[in-house]
């Protein structure tokens, strides 16, 4: 059995959320998200609380549970104060700056890589050394901080590369003579 999916999740001030069916619609101030919800499991909203509890008793169905207890959770979480991932540059020439859609980035090639902001992700470059992606949806949040870093991975000799803000790169030491 699932812990997890034993918790209930509360709601905050300003996040309303509707359960229709199989489906939960989540809106708050920053942003909406909706999610259809697996047929095992049954979402039920009382005084302010969600409680996630499986249809029957089968292992499987505690799993998804928990899952969906902490899928919806991170939407109503998202929904009332959002995520944010932060990146920095190291390297000497390397620099980001965001215009509009576009996230354009100078890292050492030959060209400058323009990366087109997705729909409800907003990037802010505070200074040509950092970045700053956020938004109301963990996953896709981390999937463009996660693109973002793909373009120039931290190297272990130097340390040169785009890192998240808590990563630490091990650094391994040159070849010796």
């Amino acid at each position: 059995m699932s812990r997890i999916a034993k918790a209930p999740i509360t709601v905050p001030k300003g996040v309303t959320v509707e359960i229709s069916g199989q489906e939960v619609k989540v809106k708050g101030a920053k942003g909406n998200l909706s999610w259809c919800v697996h047929p095992k499991v049954s979402v039920t909203q009382d005084q302010g609380k969600l409680k996630v509890n499986p249809v029957d008793e089968a292992k499987a169905s505690w799993v998804l549970a928990g899952t969906t207890r902490a899928l919806v959770n991170n939407m109503v979480i998202g929904c009332g104060s959002g995520f944010e991932r932060k990146l920095t540059l190291v390297g000497v020439g390397y620099r980001a700056q965001a215009k509009g859609k576009v996230l354009n980035l100078s890292l050492g090639f030959s060209h400058p890589i323009d990366y087109p902001v997705p729909e409800g992700v907003q990037i802010t470059t505070p200074s040509s050394m950092e970045i700053v992606v956020s938004g109301a949806d963990k996953q896709l949040v981390g999937q463009v901080a996660a693109e973002i870093r793909g373009f120039r991975p931290p190297e272990p000799y130097k340390g040169k590369g785009v890192r998240y803000a808590d990563e630490q790169v091990l650094r391994k030491e040159a070849k010796k003579k």
